[in-house]
């Protein structure tokens, strides 16, 4: 198959220029699997192959999931996408919106005059921002002694007002917590029980295995001169809360399975996890006139500046980017796409039925190497499927 080919030598020399230690790729279609292959290693210095069960950190690939788990409560009727949160999570009944700093460095906050919803939580839209990429949620982090990672991450103030503009940050987080609270279950039994079972995605959740260890890749930092230095990082494995907006482990088969069924709307192998009328309205501009321009990096540790697509109209639905114009890849106006901070993508191309994912380890976000990978594999995908 001269697809499969092509794209081999691609993955192959990205491996050799030193784009990724190891790097994962798949695509599939309506009729199955169109590839899936893994090359280099999982950790430089040991020798183990990187493998198609290599288990990585998903980072923000876990926002589709947990995305995807609130809407399975939408069809049951346990909760609306325009209704009020405070009932269901009292942190959500008197959102603060942080207006600035004063002289001595206190913030100035006020009540929020817009209600937080489930639509604008799934759509950031909610206020809440990254410290990673906001000043002033890194600014009010420090201020008030709250760690980046844990509970305490979920009382730090919106930035605008609920419903202003689109920011990407914590709201999935937010989600995850609705998820929990209506469900009456953990993030991670409720996903194992009404996801990753049923989709046989045996290797995803947010704890770790003992077994899983010995398939688990190590994460990298790309150093200014284009190395890469190893970094001791894992998912808190007794976590204060189940992080629905970033905190899974996954492979890269376990989660093409859960593309794939977003692909056949909402059902994979005879199993049906939402509706197609739930798919279609994931797939449609939630955002009104509101669009995703570029977004500026406050720690350049963890992310490059990044824009996909500049220059292109893109939106986003109940749980990713929407591209509202064909891309020069070869994918769809409508199509569906995001990654994750260690540089994991994805794409779900609803008209010419096609998606892909590619998975490395690499920090900060947006690599320029990883990137340029992600999109020549997209594209030797898109040449063999007419």
């Amino acid at each position: 198959m001269v697809v499969a080919r092509d794209v081999d030598e691609l993955l192959i020399r990205a491996v050799d220029d030193g784009a990724a230690p190891g790097v994962v790729a798949l695509a599939a279609g309506d009729r199955g699997v169109l590839y899936q292959d893994a090359w280099g290693v999982r950790a430089i210095g040991t020798g183990a192959p990187m493998t198609l069960d290599t288990v990585m950190w998903l980072a923000s690939l876990t926002k589709a999931v947990t995305s995807v788990a609130a809407l399975q409560l939408v069809e049951r009727g346990l909760i609306g996408l325009d209704g009020p949160l405070g009932d269901c999570i009292p942190g959500l009944a008197a959102v603060q919106v942080l207006e600035g700093f004063d002289d001595d460095g206190a913030p100035r906050l006020r009540p929020a005059r817009q209600l937080v919803t489930l639509r604008r939580l799934l759509t950031h839209t909610a206020g809440f921002a990254y410290h990673i990429w906001n000043a002033e949620t890194r600014r009010y982090l420090d201020y008030a002694g709250i760690p980046t990672v844990g509970d305490r991450t979920l009382g730090t103030p919106a930035v605008f007002e609920p419903g202003e503009r689109f920011e990407y940050g914590i709201s999935i987080d937010w989600v995850g917590k609705i998820v929990e609270q209506l469900s009456g279950q953990s993030l991670e039994d409720y996903f194992r029980q009404h996801i990753f079972d049923p989709l046989g995605m045996n290797d995803t959740g947010f704890l770790l295995r003992p077994e899983q260890r010995s398939r688990l890749a190590g994460l990298y930092e790309r150093q200014p001169d284009g190395s890469l230095r190893v970094i001791p990082v894992e998912e808190p494995q007794q976590p204060e809360f189940f992080e629905g907006g970033g905190g899974l482990y996954s492979t890269g088969t376990d989660y093409l399975r859960f593309l794939r069924m977003l692909l056949g709307a909402g059902q994979l192998d005879g199993v049906r996890v939402l509706r197609p009328d739930t798919v279609a309205e994931m797939g449609q501009n939630q955002i009104g006139n509101l669009s995703i321009g570029r977004i500026t990096t406050v720690m350049p540790a963890r992310s490059n500046d990044f824009e996909f697509f500049p220059g292109m109209d893109k939106k986003w639905g109940l749980a990713c980017m929407i591209t509202m114009e064909d891309a020069p890849t070869g994918r769809s106006a409508g199509s569906l796409a995001w990654g994750g901070l260690a540089n994991t993508y994805y794409w779900i191309d609803p008209t010419r039925r096609v998606t892909g994912l590619i998975m490395t380890q690499i920090l900060p976000f947006a690599d320029a190497c990883v990137l340029d990978l992600f999109e020549r594999f997209e594209r030797g995908i898109y040449a063999g499927h007419a």
